[in-house]
């Protein structure tokens, strides 16, 4: 996937630059015919571009402190222009790949916040499932035993065992006050 990413981003380089050439030509053109524009703008770069190239090349060759001699103004505005149509060429594309790289960083910023949001969604779901798991322990808890219901049971049969006994009639026998209802309705259910 990265080979296939850096043909096309040098592809799109390649028509960005064709795209500014008739933008740098132009502006080649009018500086070649406005002399305000010769000679502010396309002069002292052409100047200090000729005198730092001659100072570099004069220093590599061993030579020190010689004059450097100025360029002609029709030589120097060749150069101006030729450097002003460069600049504007690297000056469009730098700015494509300063936009692309805002446009990436916008949409990195936006999957963020949308992996935040979902983050902070999923924590609430969370919270709210621990808040209904407590609420239904709570609830289970609540709810008397397999053994407290079968301790009943057992107490029960034992009632109604004594209730029904052949030896004791139903009438006299005293069930404990909680245990009331059950005894009389299985007094009820002896005298059948």
């Amino acid at each position: 996937m990265v080979v296939g990413a850096f043909p096309m981003a040098k592809l799109i380089y390649l028509g960005i630059r064709q795209v500014s050439k008739p933008l740098a030509n132009r502006i080649k053109d009018a500086a070649r015919r406005s002399e305000f524009f010769k000679n502010y703008i396309c002069l002292p770069p052409a100047q200090l571009y000729h005198w730092v190239e001659m100072r570099t090349k004069m220093r590599i060759m061993g030579f020190r402190g010689a004059a450097i001699k100025p360029l002609n103004e029709e030589a120097a505005a060749e150069l101006g222009a030729e450097l002003l149509g460069e600049a504007t060429i690297f000056i469009v594309g730098g700015g494509c790949l300063v936009l692309e790289y805002w446009r990436h960083q916008k949409q990195q910023r936006n999957k963020e916040e949308e992996q935040r949001a979902a983050w902070n969604a999923m924590q609430d779901e969370v919270g709210r499932l621990s808040l209904t798991l407590e609420a239904l322990q709570a609830h289970v808890q609540a709810v008397p035993s397999q053994s407290a219901l079968e301790e009943l049971r057992a107490q029960l049969q034992e009632v109604h065992a004594q209730v029904c006994s052949p030896g004791r009639p139903p009438s006299t026998q005293k069930a404990p006050a909680t245990q009331a209802a059950p005894a009389t309705q299985a007094a009820t259910t002896c005298e059948k």
